[in-house]
């Protein structure tokens, strides 16, 4: 079953989609948070994970992150890493006002971006009593560095520098200038089964393209990405549980990698072979051995 959902986060109505089991009694159930990648929408890959672990005897929100999809906010497609962890606190507190759900068994899954976000906000959100990551990236290593950690730093000091002409520009009234895409529009010279070829075939395909998924970002959303770090502090989570989940061939692994070196127990690395980044957002035969894991993980850690 499935209901549409609103619920507050910092002064802006988010739009959400609770996901419960058809076989649900009445009891108060465990609940999995579960958050979109960047660039996306609720409907996409969040939806899929959402709805499947449904299946399993969780109740399962998902929800548009501010700025973003049928949420509120302007303007339109802004990525601000710090309102997207809060906005995973605000969906923990939803759940916690919901008389079918058992406050003390909450957990939160985040996916690609989202699984920068979801570890970070659990760093100090102790109602969050597991978390997971499918294809985890840092959104701030990746602007500030590039994927692979091969852009010159010139690059971003360039992007800050018109951040903040963009910024003077619209408060003279010019409106949001400078929107950029998150993936390439053509397929044409990229390089297959990596991040951005692959995520061109999922969003910009009949695949997962989704009306309210437009791609598009306003470039001044960098001044806030420039400083986020999804992992800094991820040694915060313990002793709650931490599970990241890729794939052997992602090309975004080293965040995930480098993470659960950081991370104290307990933790775990989930490699999924012959998985892509992008992969583990649709595909069965990936799909279904990462939730799977994630019904084990969760199933352990938010039993009654």
């Amino acid at each position: 079953m499935k209901a549409n959902v609103t619920f507050p986060s910092a002064g802006l109505t988010l739009a959400g989609i609770l996901f419960t089991p058809d076989s649900h009694t009445g009891a108060p159930l465990p609940a999995v948070v579960v958050a979109h990648p960047c660039g996306g929408v609720k409907e996409q890959t969040a939806s899929e994970y959402a709805e499947r672990l449904a299946r399993q005897g969780f109740a399962a929100l998902v929800f548009d992150a501010a700025y973003q999809g049928e949420s509120e906010g302007t303007p339109r497609g802004l990525e601000d890493p710090f309102q997207r962890a809060e906005d995973v606190r605000a969906a923990v507190t939803y759940l916690t006002t919901r008389d079918d759900i058992d406050p003390a068994r909450i957990g939160a899954l985040g996916i690609c971006g989202s699984g920068g976000y979801v570890p970070f906000a659990a760093q100090t959100d102790h109602r969050i009593k597991a978390v997971a990551t499918v294809s985890a990236a840092d959104t701030g290593d990746l602007f500030r560095k590039g994927l692979g950690r091969t852009q010159e730093p010139e690059v971003l000091t360039a992007m800050l520098d018109q951040a903040g002409e963009l910024r003077t520009a619209e408060a003279q009234g010019a409106g949001v200038l400078t929107v950029l895409n998150w993936v390439p529009e053509s397929p044409e010279g990229l390089e297959p089964r990596t991040l951005f070829s692959d995520a061109h075939d999922y969003y910009k395909t009949p695949r997962a393209q989704h009306p309210r998924s437009t791609n598009e970002w306003p470039l001044r959303s960098i001044d806030k990405i420039a400083q986020y770090d999804s992992f800094a502090r991820i040694d915060l989570i313990s002793p709650r549980p931490l599970l990241m989940i890729i794939g052997s061939d992602a090309d975004t692994g080293y965040f995930s990698r480098e993470a659960i070196e950081k991370a104290n127990e307990p933790k775990e690395l989930f490699v999924i072979d012959g998985a892509t980044h992008v992969d583990l957002y649709d595909k069965d035969e990936y799909v279904s051995p990462a939730v799977a894991k994630l019904t084990g993980f969760f199933g352990e850690y938010l039993a009654a």
